[in-house]
């Protein structure tokens, strides 16, 4: 039988000792709530301060497994080459779960399409008034020398009003120029041609199928490793733009773009990395490269994102977790480069709109037998009551959705729920929470019944 009393004299049963990444945006984080407001108890310290933790450097951070490969070229190539010999085995999603996912995806519809040039730094580019130096704060990127190149490659202020007026015919002399621009021995025309792409590639679709069909692509490859960061940021931002077509998608992904957009993902600027991480998404809506971008090595940098990067770069690295994490093999890789305790700290993040998304994404791990482990080491459990009473009214389903798939074949976690306070909001939800999340709700409070009924039944 499976008691609040049970489970609270049970407590330490169950040892969580994961070790963990410590940046200073989530290990000083504590969930922190006013006596009496919840209905459930409280842990006193919602993450662990062990001498385990470690920051995102590409090793292995204790028994917790928080790994980046540190893949070179050949073991990447070797790998690829073993995939394209094989299909992949991977089980597929039951319907229902599918039907689960499906919805859940809307939780991403505000920037799942990844519009173009989404970091917004197009404005900054357009309405730079000189690109004279300026002096330069200790850890700041210096501001390129001012580009030597002649006629349209050296204008500064190149803005959109400038390319919507350039005509069909003018448009394929003006991308052959860039294009030219892209193989110059010079750093600063390489990076006014990556510029100016970046900007034809914008908004039209007709200007991002010429610049595909032009060889383009092929040629901006190369400036993803460049050490010039402002030409990094324009070529990554380029082939984010150009990849919004369905076309330039298998013309990027031929061309072997993803192994240097995961360079640039692990290198870049902040912005670079925010738009490394969309390209990827973006190639990963096509299902054969979404193993592919696994095997690269993108999901350590990508969880690197999630605990680093600013708001925008940590929805970038949730969407693109949540499409890479649709097959099996990159669920087992988040959970392994530790994708699961960013996930559970930005749970208990309400009001920054990412709470809701990494609830999807802790859906999607708790598919494997690996990521229900991760999350109940890393407190999730707790986080997801603490949603199902206080979080939105999407994020109460998303979070129902996840407890259901914990407890649906452990008595252990069932349990573990119980202790945390479960059963109250459940009740609650059952009661007054939407359809898809009632139904969730009366589901598991059935599952916790189980064990009483069985109890009850053995006793004389």
């Amino acid at each position: 039988m499976v008691s609040l009393e049970d489970s609270h004299s049970t407590s330490n049963r169950f040892p969580l000792g994961r070790n963990c990444y410590s940046p200073s945006s989530t290990t000083s984080s504590r969930i922190s709530r006013n006596i009496g407001r919840s209905m459930r108890t409280i842990r006193s310290n919602f993450f662990q301060d062990d001498n385990g933790c470690c920051t995102f450097n590409g090793s292995v951070a204790g028994k917790s497994g928080f790994v980046s490969e540190n893949l070179t070229d050949s073991v990447i190539d070797l790998r690829l080459g073993e995939l394209a010999s094989r299909s992949p085995k991977w089980a597929n999603q039951s319907s229902e779960q599918e039907q689960d996912f499906l919805e859940l995806s809307h939780a991403f519809s505000d920037f799942s399409a990844c519009s173009s040039d989404i970091s917004g730094e197009l404005q900054r580019l357009a309405n730079l008034p000189s690109m004279a130096v300026v002096p330069k704060r200790e850890g700041e990127v210096a501001e390129p020398e001012p580009e030597p190149c002649l006629g349209f490659l050296q204008r500064e202020n190149f803005s959109t009003e400038i390319i919507e007026s350039i005509s069909p015919e003018d448009l394929q002399p003006t991308v052959k120029i860039c294009i030219d621009g892209l193989q110059s021995s010079s750093i600063a025309v390489k990076r006014s041609a990556a510029a100016k792409l970046r900007l034809l590639a914008k908004n039209r679709s007709d200007n991002r199928v010429l610049i595909g069909e032009s060889g383009a692509v092929s040629a901006l490859i190369p400036l993803l490793r460049s050490t010039d960061p402002w030409t990094q940021e324009h070529a990554v931002t380029a082939l984010l733009n150009l990849s919004l077509h369905e076309s330039n998608k298998v013309i990027i992904s031929n061309a072997g773009a993803i192994k240097s957009l995961v360079y640039a993902l692990k290198t870049g600027t902040e912005t670079s990395k925010q738009n490394a991480a969309c390209a990827l998404m973006s190639l990963a809506l096509l299902e054969e490269n979404k193993i592919s971008i696994g095997v690269c090595g993108a999901i350590p940098p990508l969880v690197s994102l999630l605990l680093n990067g600013s708001n925008r770069g940590k929805k970038d690295a949730l969407t693109t977790l949540y499409k890479l994490c649709s097959i099996k093999p990159n669920k087992e890789r988040a959970v392994t480069a530790g994708a699961v305790k960013p996930l559970v700290a930005l749970v208990a993040e309400q009001g920054t709109g990412l709470a809701e998304k990494a609830m999807v994404v802790l859906s999607s791990l708790a598919a494997i037998q690996e990521g229900k482990d991760a999350i109940v080491e890393e407190n999730g459990i707790s986080a997801l009551v603490e949603a199902i009473e206080d979080g939105s009214v999407k994020g109460k389903e998303f979070a129902v959705l996840t407890l259901l798939q914990l407890c649906v074949d452990s008595i252990r976690n069932r349990g573990l729920l119980v202790r945390e306070g479960g059963i109250p909001p459940l009740v609650a939800l059952s009661q007054t929470g939407s359809v898809r999340a009632k139904h969730k709700a009366e589901t598991l409070l059935g599952y916790l019944r189980e064990p009483r009924q069985e109890a009850s039944s053995s006793s004389p």
